[in-house]
Parts: C-alpha cells; sequence; structure tokens
C-alpha cells in the first residue's frame, strides 16, 4: 500500500510482508463502497413533473425517436416514484446501451440482447415483447435499479452498471451530462444542468493509470525486474495511483512528469505528510476532492508504512469516497479501488498550490 521505489530488491521484499499486512487491514476503515453523486441535489419524492414535451430539433445530439423514446423513460421513472436522478440514470444507460433507439439486435458479447436497454433473454427481463416495449422495458430497468443497494449515493455510471452487468463499470459516465441535458429538456427543469450536470465532485477517471498491468512486489520475494514505475515508486502501490493522480489533475500524463518521486522525495505512505510539510504545501483534517488522504501508520487498522489515496468525492453524510490502489482484499490487492470511509479517518493533504 505505502511503498515507494528504494531502489534495493532486498528492502524492497521487507516491505511488501508488511504491505500485505495492511492490505488486510484496510477494509477495517470502510463503511461502505462506490463512488458519489449528486443525488442529493434532487431529493428522492420530490415532485415530478408532468408529461414530457417533446421539443423540435435535437437536444445534446438526440432528436425524434430518440427523444421520443427518452420521454417514455422519464413516465416510467416517474410512475416508478423516482425523482429526476433516477430518471436521468435510466436515460443514461439506454444512451449507453442503444443510443436511444430499440434495437432488434445484440453484440458480440450479448447476442441475444434486445431494445433500449440491451435486456439479455435470460428471463429476468421479461418476454422478447417486453424487451422490446420502451416503455416496459425501461420499468424492468427501474425496478432492478431499486434492487441495488445504496443506489442514489453511488455515480450513476456505478449504478448503472450494477443493474446491466457491464465489463467496465465507468462505460455510461460519457452519457450522463446529456442524459441530464435531455431530461431537463423534456421536463422543463432548467435548472437540472446546474444540479446534477456536473457528475461527480472530481472528474476522475477511473482506473486510468497507464500501467494498470505492470509487474509489482509480490509478498515472499523480492521486486522483479521493471518493478519501478515511470514516476520513481513501485508499481501499482498506493503511492503510484496517488502520486500519478496528483499529475493528471495537473494535467500532465506523461513524461516530463510534473510530480517525481526523486525530485519530491515522498517515500513510503508514512513519510508523505512530512514530505508535504517539507515542501511548503498544506495539509489539514477538512476533506476536498482532490486532497490526498493520509492514513497514519498504526492507527485505524494500518501498519508501518500508512496509506494514502485520493478524495473523490466529499459526502454530506460525513463521509468521503476515496479512489486507491492496494486497498482491496487479495485476489485484487495491486488493483483499482474506490471506498466510502469516515472523514476523520484520515488526515488530507492538499493538491500543491
Amino acid at each position: 500500500m505505502g511503498k515507494a521505489s528504494t531502489g534495493a530488491a532486498a528492502a524492497g521484499a521487507t516491505a511488501v510482508l508488511s504491505v500485505f499486512a495492511l492490505v488486510l487491514a484496510i477494509p477495517l476503515l470502510f463503511s461502505g463502497s462506490g463512488t458519489a453523486s449528486a443525488a442529493g441535489c434532487v431529493p428522492a419524492g420530490s415532485p415530478q413533473p408532468g408529461t414530457p414535451d417533446i421539443p423540435d430539433g435535437t437536444v445534446a445530439g438526440y432528436s425524434g425517436e430518440q427523444l421520443e423514446n427518452a420521454a417514455l423513460i422519464i413516465e416510467a421513472g416517474q410512475s416508478a416514484g423516482l425523482d429526476l436522478h433516477g430518471q436521468s440514470i435510466g436515460v443514461m444507460t439506454a444512451m449507453g446501451e442503444s443510443s436511444l433507439k430499440v434495437l432488434d439486435r445484440g453484440d458480440t458479447a450479448g447476442p441475444d440482447s434486445r431494445g433500449l436497454f440491451q435486456q439479455r433473454a435470460n428471463g429476468a427481463w421479461g418476454t422478447y415483447a417486453d424487451r422490446m416495449d420502451p416503455g416496459t422495458s425501461a420499468t424492468n430497468f427501474f425496478t432492478a435499479l431499486q434492487d441495488v443497494p445504496g443506489w442514489q449515493d453511488l455515480e450513476p455510471s456505478i449504478a448503472a452498471s450494477k443493474v446491466q452487468r457491464n465489463a467496465d463499470p465507468y462505460h455510461y459516465e460519457q452519457y450522463w451530462d446529456p442524459a441530464v441535458t435531455v431530461v431537463g429538456a423534456l421536463t422543463g427543469s432548467e435548472e437540472l444542468g446546474d444540479c446534477l450536470g456536473s457528475g461527480p465532485q472530481l472528474a476522475a477517471e477511473g482506473d486510468d493509470l497507464p500501467w494498470p498491468d505492470a509487474p509489482y512486489c509480490v509478498i515472499g520475494g523480492s521486486c522483479p525486474a521493471g518493478a519501478q514505475s515511470p514516476l520513481g515508486m513501485y508499481h501499482r502501490e498506493c503511492t503510484d495511483f496517488a502520486l500519478w493522480r496528483l499529475n493528471a489533475m495537473a494535467g500532465v500524463t506523461e513524461a516530463p512528469w510534473k510530480y517525481h518521486n526523486s525530485d519530491l522525495a515522498l517515500g513510503n505512505a508514512a513519510t508523505w505528510k512530512d514530505a508535504w510539510h517539507r515542501h511548503g504545501w498544506d495539509t489539514g483534517t477538512t476533506p476536498e476532492p482532490g486532497a490526498v488522504a493520509w492514513f497514519e501508520p498504526g492507527t485505524a487498522g494500518t501498519g508501518p508504512l500508512g496509506h494514502v489515496a485520493i478524495v473523490f468525492a466529499v459526502n454530506s453524510d460525513g463521509t468521503v469516497t476515496i479512489e486507491e490502489y492496494n486497498g482491496q482484499l487479495p485476489p485484487d490487492d495491486h488493483r483499482y479501488g474506490t471506498r466510502t470511509i469516515d472523514a476523520a479517518t484520515a488526515d488530507y493533504l492538499y493538491f500543491p498550490g
């Protein structure tokens, strides 16, 4: 979790044992999972607009039959008692599955998929006629969405993927803003874009680490050749991902890097807070999107190497959603994950400058 590259294989092997212990301990910190959305700005149970009004022309690149199908999805959401946020998730999902068209074909991954939501012929989505009917298929989607625990607090693409079981949970992310625009236009909710259009508080890209399959130090052995990342950290450690994300947020996604361990001497996660102070950067106890969440060694289940993650969203219930590498249980260690923690669990290292 908290390793930086030292250049010494023997030292790396010793540190890996501590890393493994941390991987087992860290889940004790977390109260949930998933990424936050802007659901709270349109409260559940809020008054529903009337029958959607389909405008002439194009809205967010969609027109004609596509907008008619969006209206049917909105009406199905209204009948299910969902607010504008939930209705937008439905429209977003259909955009990502069928471009808001009733497709009588599937794809390679699902040749039996049909309709607006590309629902499979597995019995879960009704008959062929049900899947091809916009209103019925949307109703079935919303029923399944409401069965997802805490769906209102998940990032919209994550919520949709839990229904659709998409291999890429961020597949629908690119359709969120267009969906909000379409729902706002059809329902006359002109303020919806200001409320939901920005999506998550941090415009993260999910698992965007450029070397997600690179070799990493494993328990019981020395670090393999090529285990040092281009940022001067060991591949796929928490420090590697956090330093990558700091560069990406600064608009630097390739060498020469703005932030590199050889220049900053950040070291293991345990030493990041001191390094922050050494460089004159601010730290504190108030979380902010884009800040580094720093877990002090030996507290809240962490070991001597500590842990760092990136704050993805600050939630209204006193929690923060973080994204990280190497914060999961095996076999998902040294991989990307998102979790929601009590904000008081960590200190926060603010974005440089």
